[in-house]
């Protein structure tokens, strides 16, 4: 077996560093939201519609027009509380190998949908691809109630 060698902490440790801040980030992204906007006018589900009635590929504009814009209002709830949900999951640890999962489709989801709008997608990609590999390095064996609570092999 291969040593890793780091620096100041182990890479079990490292890694928890990465997933929390991943956590910190989701959190970050639910805090900043207009909550009112969202929940009560579902300003960023009327946003998201105009970007995809706008968007180059049919199918992405079929689906938003089947599945999200017939429930504005419900979309709303599942975006704004499935990033509280991703960031607090990752922060302490608990259903990592869910909450990563879950983050890297939504990631996806969002880079898929804003193909068009190069700003958004570095915080996408880079969201995603820490996603992926605190998923595949099993990022919860460390500082997580996962490994408190011996879940997922932790």
């Amino acid at each position: 077996m291969q040593t890793v060698h780091t620096y100041g902490l182990s890479a079990a440790q490292w890694l928890a560093v990465l997933r929390i801040g991943l956590g910190l980030w989701w959190l970050e992204s639910w805090r900043h939201k207009d909550k009112k906007g969202w929940l009560q006018r579902s300003t960023g589900i009327e946003w998201a519609k105009d970007v995809a009635s706008r968007h180059r590929w049919a199918f992405v504009r079929g689906s938003f027009d089947r599945i999200v814009a017939p429930r504005p209002r419900a979309m709303a709830y599942v975006v704004v509380l499935a990033e509280l949900a991703l960031g607090l999951g990752l922060t302490f640890g608990l259903l990592s190998p869910i909450a990563l999962a879950a983050g890297l489709l939504l990631n996806l989801l969002y880079f898929v949908l804003m193909i068009h709008d190069w700003a958004e997608q570095g915080q996408n990609l880079m969201m995603a691809l820490v996603s992926l590999v605190c998923l595949l390095a099993a990022s919860w064996q460390c500082w997580s109630l996962d490994r408190a609570f011996h879940l997922f092999g932790a």
